[in-house]
């Protein structure tokens, strides 16, 4: 009989009615049973719900933890009604950047990244600053965070002209050398721009530099309450035009829920034909994109942490399941089968709108685990607790006891 090097018995896993047993050897899961199983370490999920690790898809991780020092401005504007002055909270957030240093970036993001670790975020694209005034130090620092905890988590660097190109006329020089440097992928925000022409040139510009690379490419489109952006649509295009099919992400997109629905189909047609996989973060603005449309019709839709306690948001954890609890509210999403979907959302689904491939539970697969003190995904949702253990690449890297006592 197998000893595997670590084992999980007594799993409820999503993909089986019957209790599970989930065998790992190295960094893979080797064997699924309904029989027990033999391993050098073994947990005991104690017939709780055992999952895939979580994706987060689209984070600000050069920002995070900078609320206090900066203030309400730039969330009062980004947030406020239907988002008509998303573009000068974008302008106001900017000011951050004029303090912008590598050592404190690391410092916070580093912090960041520990507690995606702990509640059980395991692959992150993180959005980081790279223009005029942010120049190459958010870069650097997270970059030394991604290196130093590769072997837990995966972090994805996106090269983010946050203030535009051709609106920052220095910044398309800055996101070539962040490349360069080693960034993972190529960012954008064409709606920012001045003129539809000018975002057209600016999805442009960056899909030539994403084919230089060979890397993936991630844009926050139609980021404000105005229905007659159409830069999710621009970026399909261009996609299709320079041979990046299922190689692009769209974050936000929000002025889609303002779409009339014959537009609204005609996107979600060219989306699904370009493979553009989405991320929605519908707790930091009141618009959000049609994600539960988006998804039953198939496409690679997940949910983002987005910000924590930044400029533009003043709240957060790193608790991705307090994240996916907001959105069962915010999208409408309280019958059973939406809490299943909610949970492709920030696992599976989330993996594919960002290019991770086979991240579920399966033989062969990687073991990026996560075992929770529920038993179905209505009461880990419900209570929205950190895992008890996680699960990374077949080794514990983190666990978590929470108890209390009541005196009376």
């Amino acid at each position: 009989m197998t000893t595997f090097d670590l084992v999980v018995s007594n799993a409820r896993i999503r993909q089986a009615n019957h209790l599970a047993h989930l065998g790992i050897l190295g960094d893979r899961i080797a064997a699924i049973s309904p029989t027990p199983l033999n391993g050098a370490i073994e947990i005991d999920a104690k017939q709780n719900l055992v999952t895939e690790s979580f994706v987060d898809g689209h984070m600000h991780l050069c920002k995070v933890y900078t609320y206090r020092s900066f203030g309400d401005a730039a969330n009062t504007e980004y947030a406020a009604g239907t988002m008509g002055g998303a573009m000068t909270g974008i302008e106001l957030a900017s000011k951050i950047k004029e303090t912008y240093h590598e050592s404190w970036i690391y410092d916070n993001a580093r912090k960041a990244a520990l507690e995606a670790i702990r509640h059980g975020v395991l692959h992150m694209q993180a959005f980081v600053d790279t223009d005029s005034k942010a120049k190459l130090e958010g870069i650097k620092g997270v970059m030394r965070v991604r290196d130093e905890l590769k072997k837990v988590i995966r972090i994805e660097i996106v090269a983010f002209p946050q203030d535009g190109l051709l609106r920052d006329p220095g910044a398309e020089a800055f996101v070539r050398e962040a490349m360069t440097l080693g960034a993972d992928r190529v960012g954008g925000i064409p709606w920012i721009e001045n003129s539809d022409a000018d975002a057209e040139e600016h999805i442009r510009r960056m899909l030539e530099l994403a084919k230089k690379h060979n890397a993936r490419v991630a844009m926050l489109t139609d980021d404000a309450g105005d229905p007659s952006l159409r830069t999710t649509a621009m970026l399909a295009t261009a996609a299709l035009e320079h041979g990046l099919e299922g190689r692009i992400t769209s974050c936000h997109a929000r002025a889609m829920a303002l779409y009339p629905e014959p537009t609204f189909r005609r996107l979600a047609a060219l989306a699904k034909q370009a493979g553009m996989g989405f991320i929605t973060d519908p707790h930091t603005g009141p618009l959000h994109l049609r994600a539960l449309d988006l998804f039953d019709q198939g496409q690679a839709v997940g949910i983002g942490h987005d910000d924590i306690e930044d400029p533009y948001y003043p709240w957060g954890r790193y608790n991705f399941l307090e994240i996916a609890y907001l959105a069962s509210h915010l999208l409408g999403a309280m019958t059973r089968a939406r809490m299943e979907d909610l949970f492709d959302m920030i696992t599976t689904r989330a993996a594919a709108a960002i290019g991770i491939d086979g991240h579920q539970i399966a033989v062969d697969h990687e073991a990026n685990l996560l075992i929770h003190g529920q038993a179905d995904v209505h009461e880990v949702l419900n209570h929205h607790e950190a895992p008890q253990v996680v699960i990374s690449r077949g080794k514990v890297v983190a666990e978590t006891a929470t108890e209390s006592t009541l005196f009376i």
